[in-house]
């Protein structure tokens, strides 16, 4: 996308810059990821480089509607327990996590935004719970809407494959195909196209009791089948996922101030 390119990053503008661009009331768009294993084909960071990828895009669209956009710093540690049976990963508790994550939209929501969306990639059910604590909590304390829309919810899943929309995979075909297309250097190429497949119903396992995605039977750190993951596949995730986005942030601006939760298919 090179309009991405030129898009507004918080983070390198300077007070000035940002005080201007705040007077117009802009959209933030908030990146949340975890750093934690994926699979020995993607990095520890793959959850931040996709919800970074997916805000940039959001952000896009949502300036192509005429709104001013912020994509603001990426929050790359969050509550990622199942993956701690692999060096690296790198979790938050989900308390401290939660507590962080209200901070920071307490004290940025003031600032002049008519709405933040969190833009999440990590979708452990400690994880994303707590985003949603501190969504309504920012919320319900500054009057400004903050927008989470959770892909685990049907509402928004229907829209993706089926490894959201049914069997969710952790660093397979899916996530594979969103890095191929965000950030394709990360991926370990050689090593991807030799992972055979892991035809396991990651979430089923963790609701059987399941701890580790190890314990899971991802001995290797990831389920699906990443082998088949290619980046066009990626791109028409992406352009999904920054789909979703626009259309939470748009019904928030027309007065939706929370965005309804659909039934949960998947954790």
């Amino acid at each position: 996308m090179n309009n991405v390119h030129h898009l507004h990053s918080l983070a390198a503008l300077t007070w000035q810059e940002a005080a201007d661009l705040l007077k117009q009331r802009p959209v933030g768009i908030l990146p949340i990821g975890a750093i934690e294993a994926h699979g020995p084909h993607l990095p520890l960071g793959t959850d931040v480089i996709i919800a970074t990828a997916i805000a940039e895009r959001a952000a896009a669209l949502l300036t192509e509607e005429g709104l001013p956009v912020l994509v603001l710093p990426p929050l790359p540690y969050g509550a990622s327990f199942i993956a701690t049976c692999f060096p690296g990963t790198s979790p938050a508790e989900p308390d401290a996590f939660r507590a962080y994550l209200t901070s920071v939209l307490l004290n940025l929501l003031p600032q002049g935004y008519r709405c933040v969306c969190i833009c999440n990639a990590h979708r452990e059910p400690a994880h994303a719970e707590a985003v949603w604590a501190s969504a309504r909590a920012a919320a319900a304390a500054t009057g400004v809407p903050v927008v989470f829309p959770d892909v685990r919810d049907s509402r928004w899943a229907s829209v993706l494959g089926d490894e959201f929309r049914n069997r969710p995979r952790h660093a397979g075909r899916a996530e594979t195909s969103i890095m191929l297309a965000a950030q394709p250097d990360a991926v370990r190429h050689d090593g991807m196209a030799h992972l055979p497949e892991v035809p396991i119903d990651l979430p089923a396992r963790l609701r059987e009791g399941a701890r580790t995605l190890s314990e899971a039977g991802g001995t290797l750190g990831y389920f699906g089948d990443p082998a088949r993951a290619n980046a066009a596949e990626g791109e028409r995730l992406l352009a999904s996922l920054a789909g979703i986005v626009r259309a939470a942030v748009l019904e928030a601006l027309a007065g939706h101030r929370e965005p309804v939760r659909g039934s949960r298919r998947s954790v």
